[in-house]
């Protein structure tokens, strides 16, 4: 299986990502094809595909943020069961990262990650593969390590359209296992700059990006 970077829209195996994107996300989850040309041009934002036997079967697209020290996934897809897609998209991209922590100078925190809540999002079949059943993903997700930041979450629906989604926890994957807390700071930092592409927001996402602004630490629950 090779883990091969895409950089522009040109490129085939975007088009085969994107329409496998298509398959298992809401369509609200979905930048539109057109959009897509500035952030896989950004350098600081990493998308890869899985390609076996010529075909694309995954994908993962992440991005790390050396002043925060922390890094983001926006997504993994496993467009096949049994191929053990997952663990590999999961390892090379740890890898990466560190590299570029270690690039960076300074360790890396952790990453974050919106989960889906399998209570909230039911009805949806994630393009029928199992794996990216919400209920399969967030017990595998749990077993890596990532937890449940403790507020309130709302997510601007990439569609662009105003609407708030609230299916999604947003979670984190820490470094040091033993961590029971994040700075708010850096949450409240992150999601600004991560969404700053959205310039249309619910007024209850700027209402939670507010209510952070008013903590100091948010605990770190099993997921």
């Amino acid at each position: 299986m090779e883990y091969i970077r895409i950089t522009s829209i040109d490129n085939p195996l975007f088009r085969a990502m994107h329409d496998l994107m298509k398959e298992v996300f809401p369509p609200e989850e979905v930048l539109e094809y057109a959009l897509w040309k500035e952030p896989l041009e950004d350098p600081g934002i990493r998308v890869f595909v899985a390609v076996h036997e010529g075909k694309v079967v995954g994908a993962t697209e992440y991005r790390y943020y050396d002043d925060l020290q922390v890094a983001m996934t926006d997504f993994t897809i496993i467009g096949q069961a049994g191929l053990g897609i997952g663990r590999f998209l999961a390892r090379k991209r740890w890898a990466d990262l560190e590299d570029l922590a270690v690039k960076s100078g300074k360790p890396m925190i952790g990453m974050f990650a919106e989960i889906y809540d399998p209570y909230r999002i039911e009805g949806h079949a994630f393009g029928g593969v199992k794996p990216m059943d919400p209920y399969v993903r967030r017990e595998v997700l749990s077993h890596l390590g990532y937890k449940r930041i403790d507020f309130p979450y709302v997510h601007p629906s990439w569609e662009n359209n105003g609407e708030a989604v609230e299916e999604l926890d947003l979670c984190f994957l820490p470094t040091d296992e033993d961590m029971t807390a994040l700075d708010a700071a850096i949450v409240e930092k992150f999601l600004k700059g991560y969404y700053a592409i959205l310039a249309n927001k619910p007024q209850a996402w700027h209402d939670m990006v507010g209510g952070l602004g008013q903590q100091t630490a948010l605990a770190l629950l099993p997921l």
